[in-house]
Parts: structure tokens; sequence; C-alpha cells
């Protein structure tokens, strides 16, 4: 039986390679149902943005900063940062992502589902509303995985969340998680129709041990 085919899309200050180091252990947990293929958002995250940084990298797992920090948009349009509990009117970079997304699918493609961690897994929800507002038919996921995923507090995103979103999803979020709080990922959960969840006691990483490979599993299973 041949793997599940997967899109990853990466936090924000990540990339696809810092993605991928960090998301090991979860790749070697289901090395035989998934193949995991990760992509880079296209917009560099400025040194000098005066913002604090918005780490999204799991603790105590590798460098503090990843080299060439990434992201899919930026709430703060002026100094290209982003923060996910700030309310603005306006993003920038969205667009550019969704073609980086449709590229991807096309090049690299086809894949039966799409992974995101948070920033990332908030634009998966997007992608997702997009796919079935069939606005981009280079999109055909089957399943989605969001981790540590929230709804955009941004006015222009709104649009995305005006229907409960049919395809089969798994949301996967941490009672410790200090960067996205869990009350914000359950805030995106009536967005989806039927929407499976699995809770772990950690923070803001990936969760990857044997306690969880069932609850993936069992996810997983309805599309091999």
């Amino acid at each position: 039986m041949a793997p599940l085919r997967v899109l990853c899309i990466h936090g924000y200050r990540q990339n696809s390679g810092s993605f991928r180091e960090k998301t090991g252990a979860f790749r070697k947990l289901l090395k035989k149902q998934v193949e995991l293929v990760y992509l880079n958002a296209p917009h560099s995250i400025p040194a000098a943005s005066g913002e604090v940084p918005h780490k999204e990298n799991s603790p105590g797992h590798g460098p503090q900063g990843d080299e060439d920090p990434r992201g899919w948009w930026f709430s703060d349009i002026h100094a290209r940062s982003f923060n996910a509990q700030q309310d603005c009117e306006k993003s920038l970079g969205l667009s550019e992502s969704v073609t980086a997304v449709r590229e991807a699918v096309k090049v690299r493609g086809p894949f039966d589902g799409i992974l995101g961690f948070s920033q990332g897994a908030a634009f998966v929800a997007m992608l997702c509303s997009l796919q079935e507002q069939k606005q981009e038919p280079e999109f055909c996921f089957r399943f989605a995985i969001l981790v540590a995923s929230f709804r955009s507090a941004c006015v222009e995103h709104q649009k995305f969340y005006s229907a409960p979103i049919q395809i089969p999803s798994l949301h996967v979020f941490g009672l410790e998680d200090r960067v996205i709080p869990d009350n914000m990922s359950r805030d995106l959960l009536p967005s989806f129709q039927d929407p499976q969840v699995l809770m772990h006691p950690g923070g803001h990483f990936v969760p990857a041990t044997s306690a969880h490979r069932q609850t993936y599993q069992d996810f997983l299973k309805r599309f091999q």
C-alpha cells in the first residue's frame, strides 16, 4: 500500500528545512503511512522588524531561531511582522502564499492531504476553505491535519470561516501551549464539519509519541 502524500506547511519564523527537522519523530512514527513533502513560505521575515520574536519552535529542539525565517502572511503590513492575536483590517502576503501552494500542487503533487503547524495550520484552514469554494481548482486535498491552529483575527480573512469546511480534519493542540493557547485552537473547531481532536499535555510542537500513534493512524486509514 503506497503511503499517503502530505504537503507540510511550516510555522511562522520556520522554513521547510527546519520544520522537517522538528517533525523527525512524527515522520518516524508514521513512516509506513505517510510521505511528507515540505514547502517553503514565499516571504522572508525582516531581521530588524522590531517585533518580539514569535518563535514557533518546539522547546529544547535545535537552535533558538531558524536561519532564513519565513512566514505565510504578515498581520502588520507596515512592520512586516506577525502576531496571531493581533487584530487587523488587512494582511500582507497571503495571495503570494496561495500561489506558492498552487505551484507546489502542480509541480510536486498530487497530494492526498495537507498538514500545517501554527501559522501554517491557520493557513491550511484557509486553503481548505478555498478548495471548498472551488476557487482553487488545482487543490484536491482529501484531509487536513492542523497542529496548534487558530482562527485569523484579520478582518479580510473572515470570509474563510463563513461556512463549515467539509474536508475531514484532525486538530491537534497542547494544553500547555503558550504561543497559541489551546482556547485559540478550540475557537477554530466550529469552522469545520465534524472535526476530530487530539489534545496533548505539552506545549507548542507536533506531538509524536507512541501514545499519539493510534489517533493519527485511525484518522489516516480512512484515506488509504
